[in-house]
């Protein structure tokens, strides 16, 4: 065994391989002997203002990048992670929480040591409650077969992993790889596969008005363009929800909008409730997808594949993957033109943006304002709040150029994330839509996008303090925040950088003219959008309602 060659080494390598080339996180003593490894690796160290926001920055990379990964120490960064872990796992965002742990002899004798909570089994159990496999290295002989299986398995199911490294453990030699690191794919069972797509495509064969929603496990597990490739073929229209909205072109012809239930548009609504056979394929009935579940879908009338079954008018295949699902139900389908005597009611788009003058800015114009705004080079990064209330009424052309949390929800997602995006699409640029609410939950990580040189555009809703829960519940005083002067944050995080820019608006034209000077790519822009009075996008105004009527 080569003595120079550890198990830090080990997993490093592994990260590589799976196509990692950054990590996130904060340093700390436990973990710093691995550090120093990252140090001398082709790998890029990324460090964050915090462990939370660290996960939250790989949360955004691996959302473009496939996977990705996350060090902190122990204790007092694990339990600061373990949130952004459950919002992956949550969402089915495959990322590998490392992290460092008090030495092996320590840990056996029960000493007392510091970030110790109650015993050293307490961080290792939590993680296992929030990641698809989670392990403590604790010998090297079987550290490089552990190591394997949490990135196969976190890569095979979508989901977080945990792998814990004792200080010791960090420096300790290990073998290397013998063999490329294996990806065996979930099999489906072969008899219940080509009963459930003979069923389907009979059930889809002899329908008359067939419509296809695309859910977001088709965004997780690749899928888009073998699901386009379905549409096209198949001839039908097709709805996709909040939480996948942009999986498809939605410049499409056979595109007609977001599917939300009560919240559709009408001609969605009706079209996708009035189907004879809804193909629904990954979508999950979460209660912002289904506008608070207001959806009005027979489950006779459907075929549903996710999370590992099809459902086909209410009769069930267990262990049919959605892949193998999509694959083999294309060539079962029967070539008809559905299109021509059931054509989609696509939106058209809407005209260009044209500033009143002199005209205090409201809400439905800087949305409008922004979707105007956005190109292909652009990626929308959508916080909890208003912004993701009126973001189903944008155009979005392509599927990574639209990320958002609508599951898991966690207010301040957008601004870490945005640093994860920004590194794993260099080509790409960040536009983080956020509240002045959330920005204030993980604002630290403006200073390390201007650190990193990430031209993100910020576009921040002051409205106010928390809205959303001003909109939610009768109004109280705990959802007031202090003011910030928002647009003075690049210079106070960019210590008097000419890299940055913060500008504050309060008409239409001030807000044309700071989005026409951020177009320059070589700043970090801040543009505070004052909205007077609480103003707010109605599909704000929707989920209010909604929501207090369903809690009477």
């Amino acid at each position: 065994m080569n003595t120079n060659y550890t198990i830090s080494n080990y997993l490093l390598e592994r990260l590589q391989e799976v196509g990692i080339s950054h990590l996130f996180g904060v340093p700390g003593d436990y973990v710093l002997d691995f550090l120093d490894a990252v140090m001398a690796s082709p790998l890029c160290w990324v460090g964050t203002c915090n462990e939370l926001n660290a996960g939250y920055a790989a949360d955004g990379y691996a959302r473009m990048n496939g996977i990705a990964a996350a060090v902190v120490t122990y204790g007092v960064g694990g339990l600061s992670i373990i949130n952004a872990t459950a919002g992956a796992y949550a969402e089915q965002v495959p990322m590998i929480v490392i992290s460092g742990a008090p030495p092996s002899k320590r840990r056996e004798a029960g000493a007392l040591v510091h970030h110790l909570v109650a015993n050293y089994q307490l961080q290792l159990d939590l993680f296992r409650k929030v990641t698809a496999d989670a392990v403590m290295i604790t010998n090297p002989d079987t550290a490089p077969a552990e190591i394997d299986r949490v990135l196969t398995t976190c890569i095979q199911r979508k989901l977080p992993g945990y792998i814990e490294i004792p200080a010791d453990m960090a420096v300790t030699p290990c073998r290397r790889p013998a063999a490329p690191l294996p990806m065996p794919k979930a099999a489906s069972d072969p008899v219940a596969l080509t009963r459930c797509v003979s069923t389907a495509a009979a059930f889809f064969n002899r329908s008359s008005s067939p419509i296809l929603l695309a859910g977001v496990e088709l965004m997780r597990h690749d899928l888009g363009a073998a699901t386009l490739k379905l549409v096209e073929t198949a001839e039908i229209p097709f709805a996709t929800m909040l939480s996948s909205k942009a999986l498809l072109p939605e410049l499409h012809p056979q595109f007609i909008g977001i599917y939300q239930g009560a919240w559709s548009r009408d001609n969605v609504k009706r079209q996708v409730e009035s189907s004879d056979c809804v193909i629904s394929l990954g979508a999950w009935k979460t209660d912002l997808d289904t506008g608070m579940f207001s959806g009005n879908l027979d489950d006779r009338r459907v075929i549903s594949a996710c999370a590992g079954k099809v459902a086909v008018g209410g009769q069930c295949f267990e262990n049919v993957q959605l892949n193998d699902f999509v694959e083999a139900l294309l060539p079962a389908l029967e070539p008809r033109s559905y299109l021509t005597s059931h054509p989609t009611q696509a939106r058209e788009l809407a005209p260009p943006f044209v500033a009143r003058a002199q005209t205090p800015l409201a809400a439905t114009r800087l949305y409008e304002c922004i979707d105007d705004y956005l190109d292909d080079q652009m990626v929308l990064l959508v916080e909890p709040g208003d912004a993701f209330c009126a973001a189903p009424e944008f155009f979005v052309e392509e599927a990574e150029n639209f990320i958002i949390q609508p599951y898991y929800a966690a207010i301040g997602f957008c601004t870490p994330a945005a640093l994860g995006v920004a590194l794993a699409r260099s080509g790409k640029r960040p536009v983080i839509l956020t509240g002045d609410g959330a920005l204030q939950m993980t604002v630290q990580e403006i200073s390390t996008l201007i650190r990193q040189h990430c031209p993100a555009i910020m576009i921040v809703v002051n409205n106010d303090g928390y809205l959303i829960e001003r909109k939610l519940h009768e109004d109280g005083m705990y959802n007031d925040i202090q003011m910030w002067q928002y647009a003075g944050l690049p210079a106070v995080f960019g210590n008097g950088s000419d890299a940055v820019r913060g500008t504050r608006v309060t008409t239409e034209e001030e807000l044309v003219a700071a989005l026409d000077a951020a177009r320059d790519t070589s700043k970090f822009h801040l543009i505070e959008a004052w909205l007077p009075g609480r103003d707010c996008s109605p599909g704000l105004d929707r989920l209010g309602a909604t929501f207090r009527q369903q809690t009477k």
